[in-house]
């Protein structure tokens, strides 16, 4: 008995350290459909605006780092916003593409605490994504090259802006 779990024992470390020598490949699907974002990487600096609850266009000042991890399935987004020396925007989201959905997953967590999981697509090299039903933004290189982004509430079925942005890359 003894001689027969030394084998086993034996087996289990060979066939270990044969999985632990081999590579791990990237899912195919996933990267090719997260090297079509490539047009986002790097870091962004810039300016936009927003409509506050008064009803008025409040400015500030953006920067966006872009780059992918693991084999570039993922997109790893760092934004800070600031408005008048003082932080109003600070977050972090995490963008893959999800296989048996068809769509991109867009993770956003904000310093507050608030986090979420909204689906994203491409469509026409413009980055669309979606925090609710009836907001989305648009992510696209502009004529210039920059990174052009708006923000969209649906009301009665009419897309109304509420927010732009313009930052131009590094």
């Amino acid at each position: 008995m003894k001689t027969i779990n030394l084998f086993l024992i034996i087996y289990i470390v060979m066939c270990t350290n044969i999985a632990y020598g081999q590579e791990v490949q990237a899912d195919s699907l996933a990267k090719a459909e997260m090297i079509k974002l490539n047009f986002l990487e790097g870091n962004w600096k810039g300016s936009g605006w927003m409509m506050g609850a008064d009803r008025e266009k409040h400015s500030f000042q953006q920067t966006e780092k872009i780059s992918f991890k693991l084999d570039h399935t993922i997109m790893l987004i760092e934004g800070k916003g600031t408005s008048n020396g003082k932080i109003i925007h600070d977050a972090v989201a995490i963008v893959n593409y999800d296989k048996d959905n068809r769509h991109y997953n867009f993770r956003s967590y904000l310093r507050d605490g608030r986090s979420g999981v909204y689906k994203a697509e491409l469509i026409e090299e413009k980055l669309y994504w979606y925090p609710n039903d009836n907001i989305r933004y648009i992510i696209y290189l502009n004529d210039e090259g920059q990174w052009f982004e708006i923000g969209e509430i649906n009301k009665g079925g009419n897309w109304y802006q509420f927010f732009e942005m313009t930052l131009t890359k590094e």
